[in-house]
């Protein structure tokens, strides 16, 4: 898939996806652009920030996700398109700014990279964690940690809060993500899948969150479904 591992932080060298399906009644252009990403089918996520989408845009192309650059390439190394410092693309963006391919790109692979490498993305250098009060969802006690990013990893904002359940599990995400305008979001993660001793959930969805954080029902903005996990 022509991504390349170096030494860092995270547990796995890369982590293989397929089967990546995204759908939802997002009402954001640049959500709606990014399902098409959800859809591509396979990709890798590499220790340190870089993901890369096979079939990006077209089958013999691939989409390369670093925080610095993003660029869709040919199968030989030919650039079709280019951009870097990507992130500045989104300033003065709203939630009905259009994106094109290379927003797109941005958002997916810094999305994917995020959410294949916790929790071990909460050890990484420049990552503060604090616990909070837990958060009572039905019968469940869940704890509750905030971390608080520095600028030097691409994430969906600052400050977020992991929810785990009594097993350790991820089973919510909080955010408001920058290049979204900031509107607050709970992120639920299900089915957890074990593979090579790590786990992963392969069902997420995105709802709304009220201001006393709790989930609206509807509307889903985004859910991903992951059917295939590797890691080497």
């Amino acid at each position: 898939m022509g991504a390349t591992s170096k030494p860092g932080p995270l547990g796995p060298g890369h982590v293989d996806f397929q089967g990546l399906h995204g759908a939802g009644p997002v009402p954001a252009p640049g959500l709606r652009a990014a399902q098409r990403v959800h859809s591509a089918g396979q990709g890798r996520a590499a220790r340190v920030q870089r993901v890369v989408f096979e079939g990006f845009t077209g089958p013999e192309l691939c989409g390369v996700f670093t925080p610095g650059r993003v660029a869709i390439e040919r199968r030989d190394g030919e650039v079709v398109a280019e951009r870097t410092s990507p992130r500045e693309a989104f300033a003065g963006h709203g939630p009905d700014t259009p994106w094109d391919q290379l927003h797109v790109l941005y958002f997916a692979g810094y999305v994917m990279w995020n959410y294949l490498t916790a929790p071990y993305l909460l050890t990484c250098p420049g990552v503060a964690v604090e616990g909070l009060e837990p958060w009572q969802e039905g019968d469940e006690s869940w704890r509750r940690l905030r971390a608080t990013f520095s600028d030097a990893l691409a994430t969906h904002a600052r400050e977020q809060i992991f929810s785990y359940n009594t097993a350790g599990l991820l089973r919510r995400h909080d955010y408001a993500a920058d290049v979204l305008g900031g509107a607050p979001a709970a992120h639920l993660c299900e089915k957890h899948a074990t593979v090579s001793g790590l786990v992963f959930p392969t069902h997420r969805y995105v709802l709304p969150v009220q201001e006393d954080a709790r989930v609206l029902p509807e509307p889903v903005l985004v859910a991903i479904d992951l059917t295939e996990i590797s890691v080497a």
